[in-house]
Order: structure tokens, then C-alpha cells, then sequence
């Protein structure tokens, strides 16, 4: 009997965790030195929940890290699944564009919470450059890009946007440069 009941509370358990992450990001991206008794408020759950599942800021903010970047990640596949090659490659990169702009909002969390964690750095790429593969092998299998491009050529064409002001008008410049990167991988296309 109390295994049966652990099942749902492990789910709970998860959707508030996931809850938590969600509004976490969110928070911290508009304001770096969001209270986390407000994160706790808007994700309806007591601070007791909150704590069990972040007993820092700092582990919460790596969390949220990872978070979005798994979320980045794992959209490649299944962008792969619903629409053609090409179509997921510009969908996804606007993804990773919303994903560049939440970090550059977490930018100061992120920085206060490295200091006291070590680096970031190793975080993200191995997930991102992994989706980059994904997409990039499957428009190369349907000629939509040009041959031989690595997830690091990719990663280089995009840098730019990391230096974009995410308090601008990122939409509009973001979007042109993801165009342009996209016209240049198109560029050579057998199948074009």
C-alpha cells in the first residue's frame, strides 16, 4: 500500500519541481534578484517544497540553467518528428534564440551564482551541440544545406547573437540573423 502511494506523490513531486523551474525562469529572467519567496508564491507551492527542492539560490539558478537548456535540446527531436528538416533547423533556432535571451536575462543570477558554484560553461554545450548534430545530419541527408557544415561552424555563425541586448528590440535582430545564417547554410544545398 504505501508503494502505490509513492507513485503519484513522485509525479506531484515532479510537476512541482517542473512548476518551480518555469517560474523561476521567468522571475529571475526579468529581475536577477527575484525574491525566491515570490518564485515559491507564483508556482503555488510553500516554502518547505521550495527548500527541498532548492536549498540555495544558487542551486536553484543552475537548475533553471539546465533546465532551459535541456528544453532547447530536446526540441530538436521533436521538431525533427513534426516537420521537415529545414522547417525544424529554423524552428529550433528560434528556440535557441529565446533560450540566448533568457540567459543573457539571467545574465547577473547566473554570474552571482557561478562565482560561489564554479563555471557554467560545461552545462549547456554538450546538449546543444548534440541537437546541433541532430539537425544539421538530417538536412544534410535531405540536401536542404550545404555539405560538411559542423555543429561548430553552426555555433560560430550564431555568436553574434550573444551579443545582441536582450533589453532592445532582440526580436527583430535576432530574427534577421538567424535568416541570414539559414540563407548561408542553404547556400550550396544539392538540393537547391
Amino acid at each position: 500500500m504505501g508503494q502505490h502511494r509513492d507513485g503519484p506523490l513522485r509525479s506531484d513531486a515532479q510537476r512541482n519541481r517542473e512548476r518551480i523551474l518555469e517560474v523561476a525562469l521567468a522571475e529571475l529572467t526579468r529581475a536577477s534578484d527575484a525574491p525566491l519567496s515570490v518564485i515559491a508564491k507564483k508556482a503555488g507551492v510553500g516554502q518547505g517544497t521550495f527548500y527541498r527542492n532548492f536549498p540555495s539560490r544558487e542551486a536553484l539558478i543552475l537548475e533553471v540553467y539546465r533546465y532551459e537548456v535541456r528544453q532547447v535540446s530536446e526540441a530538436a527531436c521533436q521538431l525533427l518528428h513534426t516537420r521537415s528538416p529545414d522547417q525544424a533547423l529554423r524552428e529550433w533556432m528560434d528556440r535557441l534564440v529565446q533560450y540566448a535571451m533568457a540567459k543573457a536575462g539571467l545574465a547577473d543570477a547566473i554570474r552571482k551564482a557561478t562565482s560561489a558554484l564554479g563555471s557554467l560553461a560545461g552545462v549547456g554545450y554538450g546538449p546543444l551541440t548534440e541537437a546541433v548534430a541532430l539537425l544539421l545530419e538530417a538536412n544534410e541527408k535531405a540536401g536542404t544545406i550545404r555539405p560538411g557544415v559542423t555543429p561548430d561552424d553552426f555555433l560560430l555563425a550564431i555568436a553574434g547573437l550573444w551579443q545582441i541586448d536582450p533589453h532592445g528590440d532582440w526580436q527583430a535582430r535576432a530574427g534577421r540573423l538567424m535568416d541570414l545564417v539559414m540563407d548561408g547554410l542553404r547556400a550550396g544545398a544539392p538540393g537547391r
